[in-house]
């Protein structure tokens, strides 16, 4: 567990026991001690989402080379490279598919439950992944020390050229309210450049 992870585990017990204080004040009929810790309260997360969005507007958008594991805890996934998928090109669109990836470092199965992954192209813009196209979905429930390969594949325009890679776990998770996360609030995502 990272320090901030652990400081906004910190910050949500902490919480816990003064909306406990506060509901008790308020049932001993203590109406300005329940204001002071409720100001106590909104005082603290009003510091901590203003160091929070601070950081991630202020830390630099990070890429990482094809090659370069991404972990998170046990699971890591590493970007491999990307080709086309033969044969269809239709509607100005053409599909790509990715190679990734992922390794179990623990001692036990596990999985990454809620990692997605959408391809950014040049121009910046972001292509979601086309389900059932995949296989090997990257929630996959990989052994200890083992790993897989998933081929998610993309739907981008015939003329857009793929760049990137960007493996998030969506914008409702624990990770939005950690300091400095690469998924956290208005935090630039990191981008696994892509190679043939």
């Amino acid at each position: 567990m990272r320090v901030t992870e652990f400081l906004l585990l910190v910050l949500v017990g902490w919480t816990a026991v003064g909306v406990f204080g506060v509901a008790v004040s308020v049932v001993q009929q203590q109406r300005q001690k329940a204001m002071r810790h409720l100001g106590w309260i909104v005082g603290v997360w009003a510091i901590y989402l203003a160091v929070l969005i601070g950081v991630s507007l202020l830390k630099p958008q990070r890429f990482v080379a094809a090659g370069t594991p991404q972990c998170y805890d046990e699971m890591c996934f590493t970007v491999l490279g990307f080709d086309e998928v033969p044969g269809y090109l239709l509607h100005n669109s053409r599909l790509v598919r990715v190679r990734i990836n992922i390794t179990n470092r623990g001692h036990k199965p596990e999985s990454e439950s809620l990692i997605r992954a959408y391809l950014i192209d040049k121009q910046g813009h972001g292509w979601n992944e086309v389900p059932g196209l995949s296989g090997v979905r990257l929630t996959v429930q990989v052994p200890g020390g083992g790993s897989t390969i998933s081929e998610p594949v993309f739907k981008i325009e015939s003329t857009a050229s793929p760049e990137g890679v960007v493996l998030t776990h969506g914008k409702w998770q624990p990770g939005l309210l950690v300091i400095g996360d690469t998924d956290s609030l208005f935090h630039r995502p990191t981008v696994a450049k892509l190679d043939k």
